[in-house]
């Protein structure tokens, strides 16, 4: 019975391993929802920041995951080429990273590096 837990155990944590390459899932800390963009998607957001010569945003204070956005910086649509997930979001650049930000509170939910 003990050999037959530790090899359930073994080959929960090798598919669980092999799940983790495949998406990157998130969690903010804050109650929000796990936002979830497979890698394929990471790289078309790459690609258009560098597409787009996007100029980052300047604000005060440093925005993180789980920070407000300050109500003076433009919160821009989310191409729907970045995922049919994160079309419900808006983004900053800052920083070199896009951050993905609920519109609705203005928290950002997810930075994309």
């Amino acid at each position: 019975m003990k050999k037959l837990f530790l090899l359930s155990a073994a080959a929960l944590m090798i598919s669980t391993g092999a799940f983790a390459q495949s998406t990157v899932v998130t969690t903010t800390g804050t109650g929000h929802a796990t936002v979830q963009i497979e890698p394929q998607y990471r790289t078309r957001i790459r690609t258009y920041v560098t597409e787009h010569h996007l100029r980052p945003v300047t604000t005060k204070e440093k925005i993180i995951i789980g920070a407000q956005v300050p109500s003076d910086v433009e919160l821009e649509a989310v191409p729907t080429d970045w995922g049919p997930s994160l079309t419900q979001y808006r983004y900053v650049y800052s920083g070199d990273h896009v951050m993905l930000v609920d519109p609705g509170t203005r928290m950002v939910v997810q930075e994309v590096d």
